[in-house]
């Protein structure tokens, strides 16, 4: 039996399909996975991301700490409340898990990471801050819960249930930042291509706020929905579209590595500075768009004629297109079309550039 987030028996009580993701007992649907998909797309859909896990890092060295232990540089984070996206890599280059770094304060950084790396993640963090002697916490926050609302309609749901003084500045954050609204953490982050806010807060009270944003109208929704909304949005699955074994480079994520100053010495830079060196990453990440009838999958092999193979990282049908779509790690070489092999045949796929679709746009021609 897997862990369970607070909202367990609500997620039972609403009928959910319960599957094991990372070793938690999460909710897939509550229903129609699409019309779900659609809510968020179109209004406002609630998900429990309490399986994330929320790290705070406190201490006159966090951010020399952090500076070496993240791909990208944390010093651009200088106002509190901003947020920052980075990979976490080994020495060999590869990453270790991809996270969401907050300034709350000057010696005070909170770190969300994947619930299925949660567990390695403390013991890497905790052994390199070992390493630099480094004077902080690492502090596991296991009172703290979290939600996701999502949607064009999210933020006026969620402002509803703050305290009047702190509304407007919750409404004026701009994205991937946050502030405290009382107890409760409020960033203007998410990982569905549409706007709206995470909420951390105390564990007792994610209940109550739960109830208080379905009243609201806000459609609960599974982890189906966030997966096919996500990769519309062009956003990477830690495990399918990058891993230990693979680096940002060939993952789609150069951008999230800060090679200036040349003097920061992250971990994993001399990996990543020897595929520089010898001309870039073999590999790149790819968006794709079936032509013909079939449903792209993970793993599914990716034939590029006269070039080589690659390999189906994360695929769908999305909702939004009513077409088959796929993140695509392919040869660098690689032109305007490839096959995919589905079930022994070879089906044409068109290369696009993600994201697929963003805040209700699509973004591509389809």
């Amino acid at each position: 039996m897997g862990r369970k987030t607070p909202l367990h028996g609500q997620h039972v009580a609403l009928g959910a399909r319960m599957v094991d993701f990372g070793g938690w007992d999460m909710p897939v649907n509550y229903g129609s996975q699409i019309e779900e998909h659609h809510r968020v797309r179109r209004a406002a859909g609630l998900f429990d991301v309490s399986h994330m896990c929320v790290i705070d890092v406190r201490g006159r060295d966090s951010r020399g700490f952090l500076r070496r232990l993240l791909a990208n540089d944390v010093d651009k984070l200088q106002a509190p409340g901003k947020a920052l996206y980075s990979c976490m890599l080994n020495a060999e280059g590869g990453v270790i898990d991809d996270l969401i770094v907050y300034l709350v304060k000057e010696e005070w950084f909170r770190v969300v990471v994947n619930a299925g790396t949660r567990d390695g993640d403390l013991l890497w963090i905790r052994a390199r801050a070992r390493e630099q002697l480094a004077h902080l916490e690492i502090i596991e926050r296991v009172d703290l819960a979290m939600l996701a609302v999502q949607g064009p309609e999210a933020r006026a749901k969620v402002v509803e249930l703050l305290e009047p003084v702190d509304r407007e500045a919750a409404l004026a954050l701009q994205p991937f930042s946050g502030r405290f609204c009382g107890e409760w953490f409020v960033a203007r982050t998410g990982y569905t291509g549409e706007d709206g806010f995470e909420i951390m807060l105390p564990l007792e009270e994610i209940s109550a706020a739960w109830l208080a944003l379905l009243a609201a109208g806000a459609a609960p929704c599974g982890l189906g929905a966030r997966d096919t909304l996500r990769l519309e949005a062009g956003m990477n699955l830690y495990g399918n579209d990058m891993d230990a074994s693979r680096h940002p480079l060939e993952s789609g994520l150069a951008w999230t590595v800060a090679f200036e100053p040349a003097d920061r010495d992250f971990i994993g830079r001399e990996a990543l500075e020897r595929v520089r060196a010898a001309g870039g990453a073999a590999q790149k990440l790819v968006g794709l768009v079936l032509e013909d009838r079939g449903v792209l999958r993970s793993h599914q092999k990716v034939v590029v004629p006269g070039v080589g193979e690659g390999e189906v990282t994360s695929g769908t049908f999305s909702p939004t297109l009513e077409r088959s779509i796929a993140l695509a790690r392919v040869p660098k070489a690689t032109g305007a079309s490839v096959q995919v092999d589905i079930r022994g045949k070879l089906l044409t796929a068109r290369v696009v550039k993600p994201p697929f679709v963003r805040r209700g746009r699509v973004l591509i021609v389809i």
